[in-house]
């Protein structure tokens, strides 16, 4: 009897590129396959391999994400055929209404555009649901969407580059999500409409509550499912600080809802929260067009602006005097002076001058006389 050879691995940096790209933790890893998680990170490392039974369902696991797509389990429908279903809902996903960004060129690549509706395509339905998660307001939820990814298109070199596109987009959509100056603005003063479910408006109504880098910490640890290292980076937090942000979280939502103290169960809360709520997303085409209005729009108000900083420069030097004008001190009040006398009746003493004055008016050495010619 012969033994049947064992299934092949891809090498250890692509077996943790292909668990990325379909969307699991090492953790859910573990889970699905049985093992602990220090036996997935050894895989991944390339100390160890696995074996037997555990090899094959490893193997499966790897090809599947290596053969339908990013974010895509494979499967066997009911009428035998393969079928694809997504992997966990509340984190990178395709949506089932989301339309193919098309074929590229005869070489296989793709160009800026495709590449960009195609990463559109598999983040935008989940960023809006985790969106919505941070906000509570669907209109947000999506706007923090397109913002993320009009940011992405004006600098899809430096996103292209990225070792993960879909967390640079993922950090941009909380950015704006979070961000304090929404509260300024005048359709925010009403809230929306909350869940139709009590249990949902509960927990919606816990995550508001908490403080915006522990929600973000939370969802990103406990709903996406990042491990703290990455949750770290992304929050550009240290990790002892996340890992005591996560903890104040876990512990506000256990004293209100106990029944989501284990992570597990919150995890799943959060997923269905998330995908209770249908949120539709702009396409594609639409974000890109409407980004590159956005950047013509500041582009020219930058311009007209530095013109008129400019021309104000080039009035004042032209109005300005060219050298230094001695201001005018303030007035002084003198000192000593007597008073002017007031007009009254003239002594005796000062008539008989006056009088003598007026008789002679030509005489005496100090006066001048003009000589008629």
């Amino acid at each position: 009897m012969t033994q049947s050879p064992a299934p092949p691995l891809p090498s250890p940096g692509e077996r943790r590129r292909l668990r990325e790209r379909g969307a699991l933790t090492q953790d859910q890893v573990a889970a699905r396959i049985g093992v602990p998680l220090k036996t997935v990170r050894a895989w991944e490392a390339g100390r160890t391999a696995p074996r037997g039974r555990k090899r094959e369902e490893y193997a499966r696991l790897l090809a599947a994400f290596a053969e339908p797509g990013p974010g895509m389990t494979a499967g066997r429908g009911t009428d035998g055929t393969e079928t694809t279903e997504p992997t966990e809902p509340l984190e990178r996903q395709t949506s089932p209404d989301a339309e193919p960004s098309g074929a590229g060129p005869a070489n296989g690549t793709l160009t800026p555009a495709q590449a960009f509706d195609a990463l559109y395509a598999f983040c935008a339905p989940a960023l809006v649901r985790q969106a919505y998660l941070l906000t509570g307001r669907r209109a947000l939820a999506r706007e923090s969407v397109e913002r993320a990814f009009q940011l992405a298109w004006q600098r899809w070199p430096e996103v292209a580059q990225d070792r993960d596109p879909a967390g640079w987009a993922r950090a941009a959509t909380y950015d704006y999500a979070l961000s304090p100056w929404h509260r300024f603005r005048p359709s925010h003063r009403h809230g929306e409409p909350p869940p139709a479910d009590a249990a949902d408006r509960a927990l919606l109504d816990v995550l508001l509550r908490l403080p915006p880098p522990y929600r973000r910490t939370l969802l990103l640890h406990d709903g996406v499912g990042l491990g703290l290292p990455e949750t770290a980076a992304e929050t550009e937090a240290s990790r002892r600080a996340t890992a005591k942000r996560l903890l104040h979280a876990r512990e506000a939502v256990a004293a209100r809802l106990p029944e989501l103290a284990d992570p597990s169960g919150l995890h799943r809360r959060l997923t269905g929260l998330a995908a209770a709520e249908r949120l539709p997303t702009t396409k594609p085409t639409t974000v890109r067009v409407s980004g590159e209005r956005r950047a013509r729009f500041w582009t020219r108000a930058a311009i007209a602006f530095t013109v008129a900083v400019i021309g104000a420069t080039v009035l004042t030097l032209h109005t300005a005097p060219t050298r230094y004008q001695q201001p005018v001190p303030a007035g002084e009040t003198v000192q000593g002076v007597p008073p002017k006398p007031a007009p009254g009746p003239l002594s005796y003493e000062q008539e008989i001058l006056r009088d003598k004055l007026r008789s002679q008016p030509q005489n005496g050495p100090e006066r001048l006389v003009p000589e008629a010619r």
